[in-house]
């Protein structure tokens, strides 16, 4: 089993910036690659950013430009550095922790969520 535990939310200003960290612990060898998903109420769960091992990353259109997904593999932590929030980004953010091959990636692991506010 992974654990997985984000912190780093909280409410910020239109324009402002967050970063998000995520923690793993356990069997971390059996993950190579943790990204982000989002959820906003009354909405379903999307994806947000990607980081596969190699350093290949992935974004959703809506945060490219402005999100950006790091690893640091000796602390077994993954990063989410948000710019130019704007209140659309709003939503609880769930960072997520899996295997990828080739184009595929398959989530393994959950965290707990954390929530992320942005006012006008």
């Amino acid at each position: 089993q992974v654990q997985l535990v984000e912190s780093g939310g909280g409410l910020v200003q239109a324009g402002g910036s967050l970063r998000l960290s995520c923690a793993a612990s356990g069997r971390v060898f059996s993950i190579n690659a943790m990204g982000w998903y989002r959820q906003a109420p009354g909405k379903q769960r999307e994806l947000v950013a990607s980081a596969f091992s190699g350093g290949a990353t992935n974004y959703a259109d809506s945060v490219k430009g402005r999100f950006t997904v790091s690893r640091d593999y000796a602390k077994n932590t993954a990063y989410l550095q948000m710019n130019s929030l704007k209140p659309e980004d709003t939503a609880v953010y769930y960072c997520n922790a899996g295997r990828q091959y080739g184009s595929t990636y398959t989530i393994d692991y959950w965290g707990q969520g954390t929530q992320v506010t942005v006012s006008s």
